[in-house]
């Protein structure tokens, strides 16, 4: 396991009942965002989709958009203010939605395709 960073949080997403998956969020995209997300872990929602790229579930987080852009890669972890939605690119995505880059997904990126509704994410820091 790699040393504590002040720029990189590692977080686990976790699928409830499936998997767990290594995240990173990074300050340095938008501090603000992240700093309000990291105070409100841990969070969890329902997993949904938006096309067949994005997986995505909503929480309580409002933050207000910040260096912001439309096109994400795969891995890329993002911020829908409108929705407080936290966002997971399973492909190279232009959603048309202005969105706040947030993070990567660090491994198994391909396991969020074959998600069911009803399916629960968990998002939460990494403890030793």
């Amino acid at each position: 396991m790699s040393s504590p960073s002040v720029s990189r949080k590692q977080i686990i997403l976790e699928i409830k009942g499936k998997i767990k998956i290594r995240c990173d969020l990074k300050r340095h995209l938008s501090p603000k965002t992240v700093g309000t997300i990291m105070r409100s872990l841990p969070l969890e929602g329902h997993v949904h989709y938006l096309g067949k790229n994005i997986a995505y579930f909503e929480t309580s987080v409002d933050s207000g958009i910040e260096k912001s852009t439309k096109e994400f890669k795969k891995g890329d972890i993002a911020f829908l203010s409108s929705a407080g939605a936290i966002c997971f690119f399973i492909e190279d995505a232009t959603p048309g939605k202005i969105m706040t880059p947030i993070g990567k997904i660090m491994e198994n990126i391909n396991e969020l395709k074959d998600l069911k509704s009803g399916d629960v994410f968990c998002f939460y820091e990494e403890t030793a």
